[in-house]
């Protein structure tokens, strides 16, 4: 059983899976939903600080490496238009609640990864950032829970039925 929480909690950390695709992956496990819950927004805030403090920078520095350039310069480049947009459609003053929805509503490329890099770009201030895509996970996650209890729980009433 806790080979199945690391697995979640690692899968929660990865950029782009995140929360969104270890709670579908721990529902299929059996795993206790609160716990589940726990153990997944834990893993997917770990990276955040780091993501903030470092991301950019090193991004930065590796834009213009050879092999590394074009990757780095990818993720940079989707954090300043992730960033752009935030900024464009919130202003200043709601930049907190357009993150916390940014990071919130679980589409692709919405995630916690993204969303710190979007306010680490904009240089939103560390402790605002963190909450926001705290915030947001935990909704996130909310809406993948619900998601995915009600996924999984109609594909078990049609293999039960039969």
């Amino acid at each position: 059983m806790i080979t199945n929480y690391i697995i979640v909690f690692l899968i929660s950390m990865v950029p782009l899976i995140e929360l969104r695709g270890a709670i579908p992956v721990g529902f299929g496990m059996n795993l206790p939903l609160v716990s589940l819950y726990a153990i997944c927004i834990l893993g997917n805030m770990l990276p955040v600080p780091f993501i903030y403090l470092f991301a950019r920078k090193v991004l930065i520095w590796g834009s213009d490496k050879k092999i590394i350039g074009k990757f780095f310069k990818w993720c940079l480049e989707k954090g300043e238009k992730g960033g752009k947009k935030l900024q464009e459609k919130a202003g200043k003053k709601g930049l907190f609640l357009a993150l916390l929805l940014f990071v919130g509503i679980p589409l692709p490329g919405t995630g916690a990864w993204t969303g710190t890099l979007a306010a680490s770009i904009l240089d939103m201030d560390f402790k605002s950032s963190i909450l926001a895509v705290m915030l947001g996970v935990i909704l996130a996650g909310v809406i993948m829970g619900l998601a995915s209890a009600g996924l999984f729980g109609a594909v078990g009433a049609i293999f039960a039925v039969n």
